[in-house]
């Protein structure tokens, strides 16, 4: 199959992620089925789709015949069956649950055409743990996009052990018809490529907490004076506590027992202050967006410090495969977080030689085995 040949793509799942991928596939000329457990979560979907799609006629994105004849290509549904029938593509936006991904993709082996590929939109999950339970693994591809799905351009298509080129390449095109920038990941390794290049900035953080090194908002104010819209710790309560507790046991099971959740992050998710959802985490959010005092800036604090441990992750995924090239790497980052260069655009102009040293110095301060040099970055071939 080829990707002109997919002509109704089917979602499994109407929430955040679930409606945002079929108002993708809606904007750019796909017929959609979208399908959830209940009548209730189907309807909430659509009204989100119809609402977004309202303000790009406001916006004179879309004319409103445009918006008429797209919402005129989606259907909606409860029953599984009824709605992969005459799927060509589907691509399951299930909660990032094992277990329910698994009970998900055996109906759909059982129930969608043969010819039909079988997406997974997971951040983490094994790709080919989720084949497993299928007939057809071949078919099975990871497809990974970026929330919010309609403003975000990363999608990775991330390769199953029995996945097949052929299912590849067709994920591929479809997530560039839909105006997105796709970037195949090679190998189902943990977190991918954007997740996994981030991940050590996780303990990197931590540590500097842990440690009293400086306050979250003396690091923040520094990383706002640099042009980011938000700092890292703000970011961190923004997206939840508990979801950065997670993620450090999933990679401390995964990677490495260094990511392990520091102490100052299991005390506040005990005390289920997660953040920006319970009013208050790192920071108040009780009056909203809290106030970051730029004048308390940590002037000492390195960037290339960042720069350096997020570089020698990177290089980690091409020693192991993960990624084919740095440019496929660099094309993730910047699409997946709004960067304006990727982590080898910045190792070329600031030096691999000097990025190793800090890597180097990284690992002896924070005791942590993620920060060592890898031999390609010591090297400076890439």
């Amino acid at each position: 199959m080829k990707a002109e040949d997919v002509k109704k793509i089917v979602v499994m799942g109407a929430g955040d992620m679930g409606h945002g991928i079929a108002e993708v596939a809606l904007l750019n000329g796909y017929k959609v089925a979208m399908r959830d457990i209940e009548q209730r979560f189907v309807d909430k979907g659509l009204q989100r789709i119809e609402e977004s799609m309202a303000k790009l006629v406001e916006k004179q994105k879309i004319s409103e015949e445009n918006k008429k004849a797209m919402l005129g290509n989606i259907e909606i549904f409860v029953d599984v069956g009824e709605a992969v029938k005459d799927a060509d593509f589907v691509i399951e936006a299930a909660p990032e649950v094992m277990d329910i991904k698994k009970a998900v993709f055996q109906e759909l082996d059982k129930l969608a055409p043969e010819h039909a590929v079988l997406a997974t939109n997971t951040s983490n999950m094994s790709i080919t743990g989720i084949a497993s339970i299928t007939k057809r693994p071949e078919k099975v591809v990871g497809m990974h996009f970026f929330n919010p799905a309609v403003l975000m351009k990363l999608v990775e298509i991330i390769r199953g052990d029995k996945t097949s080129d052929e299912t590849m390449q067709v994920a591929y095109d479809v997530a560039a018809k839909m105006n997105k920038a796709p970037v195949m990941v090679e190998k189902d390794s943990p977190g991918f490529i954007y997740n996994r290049v981030q991940a050590p900035t996780s303990i990197f953080f931590g540590a500097i907490l842990d440690r009293g090194i400086a306050t979250p908002e003396e690091i923040d104010a520094k990383m706002r004076q640099m042009g980011m819209p938000m700092g890292p710790y703000e970011l961190m309560d923004y997206v939840g506590l508990d979801v950065a507790y997670h993620s450090c046991l999933y990679f401390a099971e995964t990677v490495s027992p260094d990511y392990k959740p520091t102490k100052w992050l299991k005390e506040k998710v005990d005390a289920g202050t997660l953040g920006k959802k319970t009013g208050k985490g790192i920071f108040d959010w009780s009056k909203g967006r809290p106030a970051i005092d730029l004048a308390k800036a940590k002037e000492d604090f390195d960037i290339n410090d960042l720069i350096a441990i997020q570089v020698n992750e990177a290089t980690k995924l091409l020693e192991e495969g993960v990624a084919k090239s740095p440019d496929d790497i660099d094309k993730a980052m910047v699409n997946g977080g709004g960067s304006a260069f990727g982590p080898f655009q910045l190792a070329k102009g600031i030096g691999y030689d000097k990025l190793a040293e800090k890597c180097e110095g990284l690992a002896k301060k924070f005791d942590t085995d993620v920060f060592k040099p890898t031999e390609t970055l010591k090297k400076g071939k890439v």
